[in-house]
């Protein structure tokens, strides 16, 4: 387990780290990925990232471009899901403040359906949680989940994350309404996920 003390500070919103482990590396979208996220965001149980039309090359360009203003004005930060190995895209994940100091956030998630189930996800939230906690200063971290994907709440489950309850409704999803659970991550609950973030930007 690693020392959450050894989280280093780094100015995120000029310049977004790389964050490294075993089978994954994250890293700030960039245009280059336009054509593997298209792929990634046009699945049919994608996170929808604040896109409201449909998926386009235009669209998530846009999005692209929103990532890196969001991150400069200190109100999200999202990385692009990589195997280490390969550097595919595997995966998007955002982290967005519901507070002006960011001490609770909000992350999404989207792994492609060839990655899911590999531990890929608990391997990229891990990094993710120990930069939000230990860089960024957020102190809680929830997820909304549909009720009906048991992979996702499962996955969550088995990052220790606690349920709070069932929004009702919450979710729309072509023309229907979902429910969506409620799962929350404390900073003094990260126990053992803990991973020291070098000072490692690129």
């Amino acid at each position: 387990m690693s020392d959450p003390t050894l989280i280093t500070v780094s100015n995120w919103r000029d310049e977004l780290p790389v964050l490294s482990a075993r089978t994954v590396t994250l890293r700030e979208p960039a245009s280059s990925d336009l054509g593997p996220l298209v792929d990634l965001l046009s699945l049919g149980d994608a996170t929808r990232f604040g896109l409201d039309e449909p998926v386009s090359e235009v669209a998530v360009q846009q999005l692209i471009e929103r990532a890196a203003r969001d991150r400069a004005a200190g109100r999200a930060f999202s990385y692009v899901i990589t195997l280490t190995a390969t550097r595919t895209v595997i995966g998007l994940m955002q982290v967005r403040q519901l507070d002006p100091g960011f001490e609770a956030a909000e992350w999404e998630c989207t792994i492609a359906p060839s990655a899911r189930g590999s531990g890929v996800f608990v391997e990229a939230a891990r990094l993710v949680g120990s930069f939000a906690f230990g860089s960024v200063g957020a102190h809680r971290l929830e997820a909304r989940v549909p009720v009906r994907d048991g992979r996702a709440n499962g996955a969550l489950r088995k990052l220790g994350a606690v349920q709070e309850g069932i929004l009702r409704r919450s979710m729309r999803l072509g023309g229907e309404y979902l429910d969506q659970v409620l799962w929350s991550m404390l900073k003094e609950d990260w126990g053992e996920h803990w991973i020291s973030i070098g000072p490692r930007v690129h």
